[in-house]
């Protein structure tokens, strides 16, 4: 009797967290198609990001990839900007240019995320005089190629914690008071599809990530009466600079898409939708992704990553080669 009570339980709780966990990949997809191809299809209009969070936006990580081509959709969208970025030259480049082709203000800031606490008294001062409606905290740092933890150089470990997880809370920390003080804004936190699972040979990379999925749900919740909108994306393979390690990746295509048609679309998501990969293609990979286990998704995505490190040993070996000749 006592035995066939315990497996009734057992059977009961194994169904509740199957059916929890069908119901969240169910949740997942109708969001997906929703946001990304039903509203599209209805020509629903897009919502006016200057009137439901401001009229300013600051993006770290601004010159290259991700963060230039959002910068430039806001700047469509007709947002006023501030560039935050580590190169002058590169800068001054991307605020002229967006600022004459989209009539916007554009401001520039050169800050070096990887130096830490030091840089960021200086970026207040700077935006103090701004009414920040967007942050979108997008600057980045991940290994040069895929590594075993032993081999990451020191410098290399401490820019990725400065920069992935210091800059996106500190950041947020500056625009905190004045967005809830108007009770309106958004904050865009630029996480990664490595976020979904520990992901050897990225190790260090990857859980930087989990910390900004987890930060981003947590904050959220705090801000939840703010009028604060705190949106989550998680962009699966792009092709930028940042991964150039392998050849494979460094070629446009429906899953590694450029950082312009991956802005795109994520800039659209803004306001609709809190947590997302913010483009179509990268959310059926995520989605298909959370299927299996954990233990699973961890060595398939260490298998992966030993694929990249060999490209790009690969690569060095034929460019010495030519070299050579």
């Amino acid at each position: 009797m006592l035995l066939s009570a315990a497996l009734l339980t057992l059977a009961t709780v194994g169904l509740l967290v199957v059916a929890t966990f069908v119901l969240g990949l169910l949740a997942t997809l109708a969001t997906g198609l929703r946001v990304f191809f039903f509203e599209p299809a209805m020509c629903k209009k897009s919502i006016d990001l200057k009137e439901k969070f401001g009229t300013w936006a600051v993006v770290t990580g601004s010159t290259d990839g991700i963060g230039r081509a959002y910068a430039q959709e806001l700047a469509k969208r007709g947002l006023n900007l501030v560039l935050v970025s580590r190169n002058l030259e590169k800068l001054t480049a991307v605020a002229a240019q967006l600022g004459t082709k989209y009539n916007v203000l554009v401001r520039i800031i050169v800050a070096d995320f990887s130096k830490g606490e030091s840089i960021y008294e200086s970026i207040e001062q700077q935006l103090a005089d701004i009414s920040i409606g967007i942050l979108v905290n997008n600057v980045g740092s991940q290994y040069s190629y895929p590594m075993y933890v032993g081999e990451v150089p020191a410098d290399q470990i401490w820019s990725i914690i400065n920069v992935n997880i210091g800059a996106t809370v500190m950041m947020t920390r500056i625009v905190l008071r004045g967005m809830k003080l108007r009770g309106k804004g958004a904050i865009v936190n630029v996480s990664s599809g490595s976020e979904c699972q520990p992901l050897p040979f990225m190790t260090i990379y990857a859980a930087s990530k989990v910390f900004v999925k987890s930060f981003s749900a947590a904050l959220r919740n705090e801000y939840q009466n703010s009028g604060i909108t705190v949106q989550h994306l998680s962009p699966l393979f792009i092709n930028t600079k940042m991964n150039a390690f392998s050849h494979r990746l460094q070629e446009d295509s429906v899953v590694v898409p450029s950082a312009y048609t991956y802005a795109k679309s994520a800039v659209s998501t803004l306001g609709k939708v809190e947590s997302t990969t913010g483009y179509w293609a990268h959310g059926i990979q995520y989605w298909f992704t959370e299927l299996p286990p954990v233990w699973m998704r961890t060595i398939i995505g260490g298998m992966i990553n030993k694929g990249f490190r060999t490209d790009y040993f690969k690569g060095i070996q034929n460019n010495n080669n030519l070299q050579k000749h």
